[in-house]
């Protein structure tokens, strides 16, 4: 009988201890549910702003505004992505193939559609190819391409020449071949314009791959360039892309990225008359040259120096150099000795535009570091009129010019008599520009054009410029964005505290 008692006040504790388990456990579930709610995404749609301008269109192959240009990375995706190397990745693209050395094949993914659940068809990506052909901002970096055709899955690119690195300027918007029913140009990229109150703001197309803090970002109608500056710096806009065109960097207090560009800057020699049309001259020219102080004392090192006349950031060089970062004064003189110009002869003129400060400096700069090497210079300073007609006409010994290479690198803007930026090279002697071609068709390794380029120097890269992020301080999350991609990794950035 004892024993039976005992059972049965052990078998009422166990089960007091479940009941008590069991009520626990839900205190937890309770617990874990307001723990889980309490750390959800923050969402933002009011602090993020970004500048427009209100009476420059928003279609990419429309816009002229720089503002509406880099609002367009934001809406509209393209059919490879490139990265900081000029290497592509596919993307409304599932891949491409060269049927010969000028017809490109693009094929496109299945599936995709527009933000607002359009297909997306090779017939709209064939659309975009001929807008961005006559447009504003790509026209001049297409001039690769002579034209396009829509298949059923893929879109045909004809080619103006030979172009191994051809897919390279397949990095435009692609859009709708119609405006959606608010009248705004549709992509299928991470945002879409939407009317807000009678405003536009840019609203976030969530999706499981991207799930940002910023559901929506507000434009601020911010037209002239000095003002987006000012916005930055007090907080009126939250970012913006200023391209270093004109020295702004010491006016710029928010925080900054720099982001190479495709912008060379180099120095044009007359090669039909005077002294420089002597390769030995133009090489010693080139020695002269003190690039890394260029980069550093006039372009406030906002610039990489030019090793080759390729963009350091291009993958393909390899790394390859043909030019010194520091001036080689001693091998400047010997070109002189080899050239057979007496001292009384070394009289050069560098015509500069005279209201780009970096331009400016940099002439100053090179007067120094010619005339150690021997030179007399003088510097013939022009406002810009006056300085493209000095260029057209030959009036110069050498100018400081600046010319933007599209992503494929092609330098036929200034290696082909027909090239926008091609001024007095001798063309007629010179043998580089045929091996060029043969590199750009493959044909050609791209160290023969190199020693090819350097024994010839028809013009003289000095730097690549770079470009700026600004972005303000208080905002969250570490800063990606590259010249291929000025939004890149958005979807981290926030303001949560």
């Amino acid at each position: 009988m004892k024993i039976k008692y005992i059972a049965a006040i052990l078998a009422i504790l166990l089960l007091i201890s479940t009941l008590a388990g069991c009520s626990s456990g839900e205190g937890n579930d309770e617990e874990l549910t307001t723990t889980e709610s309490t750390t959800a995404k923050i969402t933002d749609d009011s602090t993020f702003k970004l500048s427009y301008t209100q009476a420059d269109s928003l279609d990419p192959f429309k816009a002229t505004a720089q503002n509406n240009q880099v609002l367009a990375s934001l809406v509209f995706e393209s059919l490879f992505d490139i990265n900081e190397a000029y290497e592509i990745t596919p993307n409304i693209a599932s891949g491409y193939e060269f049927e010969d050395s000028e017809t490109l094949r693009v094929d496109i993914k299945s599936g995709l559609t527009f933000s607002n659940g359009e297909s997306l068809t090779p017939d709209d990506v064939a659309y975009s190819v001929e807008a961005a052909m006559d447009s504003p901002a790509y026209s001049s970096l297409l001039e690769g391409i002579s034209g396009v055709s829509a298949g059923d899955n893929s879109v045909t690119i004809y080619l103006s020449y030979p172009n191994i690195y051809a897919v390279n300027l397949l990095t435009f918007p692609i859009t709708s071949l119609h405006n959606d029913e608010d009248g705004f140009p549709l992509g299928n990229g991470r945002y879409h314009y939407a009317d807000n109150g009678g405003k536009t703001v840019l609203r976030a197309n969530v999706s499981e791959s991207f799930n940002p803090y910023i559901t929506t970002i507000n434009l601020v109608n911010i037209a002239a360039s000095d003002s987006i500056d000012n916005a930055i710096n007090i907080g009126n806009i939250s970012y913006a892309y200023r391209d270093l065109s004109t020295d702004i960097s010491k006016r710029i207090s928010s925080a900054k990225k720099l982001t190479g560009i495709n912008n060379l800057v180099f120095i044009g020699a007359n090669g039909t008359s005077g002294i420089t049309s002597d390769v030995h001259i133009r090489r010693a020219i080139s020695l002269a040259a003190d690039r890394q102080m260029l980069c550093d004392s006039a372009y406030s090192g906002y610039a990489s120096v030019a090793l080759s006349p390729f963009n350091p950031y291009f993958s393909a060089t390899n790394s390859v150099s043909i030019f010194s970062a520091n001036a080689d004064t001693a091998a400047a003189k010997q070109a002189i000795v080899q050239s057979g110009y007496s001292a009384d002869k070394l009289s050069l003129s560098i015509l500069v535009y005279k209201n780009n400060e970096a331009k400016l400096a940099m002439a100053k700069l090179l007067k120094s570091e010619l005339e150690a090497a021997g030179f007399s210079v003088i510097i013939d300073e022009e406002y810009y009129s006056d300085y493209l007609s000095k260029i057209a006409y030959g009036q110069y010994d050498l100018y400081i010019g600046e010319v933007k290479f599209s992503d494929d690198m092609c330098m036929y803007s200034l290696l082909s008599k027909e090239g926008a930026s091609s001024w007095h090279i001798d063309y007629d002697n010179l043998t580089c520009d045929d091996v060029y071609e043969g590199y750009l068709s493959g044909d050609e390794e791209i160290g023969k054009f190199m020693l090819s380029f350097n024994d010839e120097m028809p013009f003289i890269p000095l730097l690549y410029r770079k470009g700026m992020i600004c972005y303000t301080k208080a905002m969250n999350g570490d800063m990606q964005g590259y010249y291929g991609n000025l939004f890149s990794n958005i979807e981290s950035w926030n303001f949560n505290s």
